[in-house]
């Protein structure tokens, strides 16, 4: 990989309810006390990924999942153009809160678009960059399920439809993940604080030995 930079990529990925976007926040309030961090997410890292994101949310129409897919890469051009690399270039440690690999998961697993041809348009738009370390956040769905049903009303009715696909969404990215070698796997269950601080660890020694 073209990765001719002094900084860190790292990004966080799980279901959601696994915690990943609060770890993303207390990872970098304690980082940023030794190293230059910036935190950023995929989509909505920049505004034209926020003004996609927004689209996404409010369509009145089902989007086809191949032109979902040529939209988020779109935005994560724009992201490593715009954002990523020059922070990069600067020996910051960026920390994204989703990135290729939940398109791989939830367009290409869940939605049956074809993975090789996603990881190809991937590393097209991420222009050869992908993460020095992916933090896997493994959350059993029904779990994930419980939390986010404490903090979104009107939730419960829809349960029995969204588990199955949350199970899907967790089966994706265990058959994604679990395999690679710049993944490191995060129990979801533990407290916030102890998984931040094993996060912490694996980042320091890893951007030591790069820098």
């Amino acid at each position: 990989m073209n990765q001719k930079h002094l900084g860190l990529l790292c990004s966080f990925e799980g279901i959601d309810g696994s915690g990943k976007s609060s770890l993303v926040q207390l990872v970098a309030q304690e980082l940023q006390k030794k190293c230059p961090v910036i935190t950023t997410k995929e989509p909505g890292g920049t505004e034209f990924g926020k003004q996609l994101r927004a689209i996404l949310q409010h369509s009145s129409q089902v989007i086809d999942p191949k032109a979902e897919f040529l939209l988020f890469a779109a935005d994560r051009a724009h992201h490593f153009t715009e954002k990523i690399i020059p922070h990069l270039k600067q020996n910051y440690i960026v920390l994204s809160d989703r990135m290729a690999d939940s398109s791989l998961v939830y367009q290409g697993y869940v939605k049956g678009v074809d993975l090789e041809t996603m990881r190809m348009i991937n590393t097209f738009a991420m222009q050869n960059h992908e993460p020095n370390i992916v933090f896997y956040i493994k959350l059993d769905p029904s779990i994930a399920l419980e939390r986010i049903k404490k903090h979104r009303a009107g939730f419960t009715e829809f349960e029995h439809k969204i588990l199955p696909q949350f199970e899907k969404i967790s089966d994706g990215y265990d058959q994604l993940l679990l395999h690679k070698k710049n993944v490191i796997v995060i129990d979801g269950t533990q407290e916030l604080e102890l998984s931040a601080q094993q996060i912490i660890d694996e980042i320091i020694k890893l951007y030591s030995h790069e820098s």
